[in-house]
């Protein structure tokens, strides 16, 4: 017991200990995320702060706090642009968010390993974890999401040349933004949505369809407050789409408005190259003759686009230039220009001027050169081709396999919940199974003992009665030799002591002595007879049989537990008065506190004794052993057991007891002689 209570002790010191550092830890997790978020910190620094708070969570075990710090970490590995961490930190969130079974977790944590892939043109993984994301923000019913998600599919099959499925995606990203209040984000994002439907329609050759969707972009720029850059680009595409319609004149218009914004240029400076580039190159296609302008347009748009190094303003005016040194059939500058974008499209995986740079490098080259360009141009044509014609049944085979998989992922967790729910419920019937026998056999063992202690005082009862029968022949029969002494023989003797009286008149001193001898010898006899007779008449062994019981008892257990004992009783108390309930009831206290001095008690001597105080009996046994704390026993079965029995005839226990001194019990019991 003591091992046992030690142990107990040292594991709620490990636990407390262990609760203490935990609550410490995060209590640290919970103030280097807070401080992780100071914006007048460094995007290092807080990062630095983010990953104390990360590791903090991990070594805490508590998926939620990681899944929370692991998003604040994924944030500034975004802003500081390291995106293989990026993507490891949402891998872990998650596999974490799977487990936790968090919706919003999974939602972010999808569509930011969608970005990641978008990012680095991984248009098909980047489609699988845009759908997943997208799924889950239709669980969380959140329009915002869902629209952005739809927005970003769309650009992949735009890119992937899926144009109809993209404006498909598009609509129904619009439909649900013009759902949410007229924000200025969410007008921002309609007017992304009407953008690229026209660029969309533009593509499909949907000329007229086009100009109505940058309309509707103009539409909404205009209810913007900060629409101007959002203006200016939807005038842009407007031009592009009459350049294409042949409409040159609006074309160099719209263009020619544009230059006139300073403050566009100042917004975007990349802008005032494609300008340039796009307005002397219409004026070239519109016929204009003025080529030595355009010329130094096209090269000055070149030079702002190298200036700046963005390759993509590079590439748009390089194949100008070779276009138009061609038109004016100046062979050697178009194909060094058409050789450029040739590389430069490569560079940078732009397929449709790469086709353009081909097609005009095979025109103006000779021989096998020729030759080789124009089998490259076929070549990409029919890969470009066949990758438009698959790119619809791929991503609607990638969104089947998704759903196919998130169906098959809730099959299995579905059967793992009833596999969990069948093993949890075929435990609970095992271990109702145990309970209910070992309670039957508990319930068997208890009915057992309550029928042997049933049996036992029914034992008992039957030695008092048998004891009270043999009381009451003992009590007859001494009534009877008592009447028998007092009406026959003492009166025989009576009568011959009259008759012996009657000869002491006879003369003679030998007759009188003679008489007066058998006279004082009838006296004798009859004092002796009426004594016997008084005696027998007296009940000398009432109240015997109880305590001769009891002295049974004692001295059984006694021996049996290896106790030396003493046992005292009052012999003024006249136990015939006593209720056999509660001589019962003595019975049983004094059996039952034997049985704890030799359980509990470790004693080597016992004394029992009763005394009689003012019409209470007192019972008292004191034991040698080695006490007990009172205070934290009373709850034990063998001090409730005496207790209960006390209770039963009205009485009054007290337990005193120290450590290694030994115990007393003191029990008060009613008594009525009368």
């Amino acid at each position: 017991m003591r091992l046992v209570f030690f142990f107990f002790l040292f594991i709620i010191h490990t636990v407390a200990t262990t609760q203490s550092s935990n609550l410490s830890k995060l209590d640290s997790v919970i103030y280097y995320r807070q401080l992780s978020k100071n914006a007048d910190l460094t995007f290092q620094d807080r990062l630095q702060l983010a990953k104390k708070a990360s590791d903090l969570s991990s070594q805490l075990n508590i998926d939620t706090t990681t899944v929370l710090d692991n998003r604040n970490l994924s944030f500034l590995y975004l802003m500081l642009g390291d995106y293989e961490p990026y993507k490891e930190v949402n891998t872990i969130n998650l596999k974490l968010a799977t487990q936790l079974k968090d919706s919003l977790v999974l939602a972010i944590a999808n569509n930011n390993l969608a970005w990641y892939h978008h990012y680095n043109q991984q248009n098909d993984s980047a489609y699988y974890y845009y759908n997943k994301a997208l799924h889950w923000y239709e669980q969380l019913n959140s329009l915002k999401n869902q629209a952005s998600i739809l927005g970003n599919i769309a650009s992949i099959q735009r890119i992937e040349k899926d144009y109809v499925g993209s404006e498909e995606n598009i609509i129904r990203a619009l439909k649900l933004l013009q759902k949410l209040p007229s924000t200025e984000a969410n007008l921002d994002n309609q007017w992304i949505m009407y953008n690229r439907l026209g660029i969309i329609s533009l593509d499909l050759k949907q000329y007229d369809k086009s100009l109505e969707y940058h309309d509707k972009a103009l539409e909404v720029s205009d209810k913007m407050k900060d629409g101007y850059y959002n203006e200016k680009t939807s005038i842009h595409n407007k031009a592009s789409v009459y350049r294409k319609t042949k409409k040159f004149d609006e074309a160099i218009a719209l263009y020619e408005s544009l230059l006139e914004e300073e403050v566009l240029f100042e917004m975007d400076p990349i802008y005032y190259p494609l300008i340039i580039d796009n307005l002397a190159f219409t004026k070239f296609e519109a016929g204009h003759k003025d080529y030595d302008n355009i010329e130094r347009e096209l090269k000055r748009a070149y030079r702002l686009g190298d200036s700046l190094q963005d390759q993509v303003i590079k590439l748009g005016v390089t194949i100008d230039l070779a276009k138009f040194y061609k038109g004016l059939n100046q062979v050697d500058s178009a194909a060094h220009y058409a050789q450029k974008s040739y590389e430069l499209s490569k560079s940078i995986s732009d397929n449709d001027i790469l086709l353009e740079s081909m097609s005009i490098l095979a025109q103006l080259k000779q021989g096998d050169e020729a030759k080789m360009y124009f089998n490259e141009h076929v070549k990409l044509s029919d890969s470009l081709l066949f990758k438009e014609r698959s790119a619809r049944n791929k991503f609607a085979r990638i969104a089947f396999e998704t759903e196919e998989m998130e169906r098959e992922n809730e099959r299995i967790s579905r059967e793992r919940l009833w596999l969990l729910m069948l093993s949890v419920g075929l435990l609970l019937t095992l271990v109702l199974l145990y309970i209910i026998i070992s309670q039957r056999a508990k319930n068997k063992e208890l009915k057992f003992r309550q029928d042997q202690q049933q049996a036992n005082e029914e034992i008992y009862n039957l030695m008092l009665s048998q004891q009270d029968k043999v009381e009451e022949a003992r009590t007859n029969e001494k009534r009877r030799i008592s009447q028998e002494l007092h009406d026959g023989i003492l009166g025989r003797l009576f009568g011959t002591r009259l008759s012996l009286d009657s000869f002491n008149f006879s003369e003679g001193p030998e007759a009188i002595k003679t008489r007066s001898n058998y006279i004082s010898e009838l006296k004798i006899i009859e004092e002796d007879i009426r004594k016997i007779s008084h005696d027998l008449n007296t009940d000398f062994v009432s109240g015997s049989g109880f305590m001769d019981i009891l002295e049974e008892l004692i001295e059984k257990q006694t021996q049996a537990y290896q106790l030396k004992y003493t046992f005292n009783s009052d012999d003024s108390i006249v136990w015939e008065t006593v209720l056999n309930k509660t001589k019962i009831n003595i019975y049983r206290i004094v059996q039952e506190a034997l049985q704890n001095i030799y359980k509990h008690a470790e004693a080597k001597i016992v004394q029992i004794s009763f005394k009689l105080k003012k019409d209470v009996i007192c019972l008292s046994i004191k034991d040698d052993g080695k006490g007990f704390d009172v205070n934290k026993s009373k709850k034990g079965i063998g001090l409730k057991n005496i207790n209960s029995r006390v209770k039963e005839f009205d009485g009054n226990v007290n337990f005193e007891s120290q450590i290694n001194e030994g115990t007393i019990i003191t029990i008060k019991i009613p008594y009525q002689p009368n």
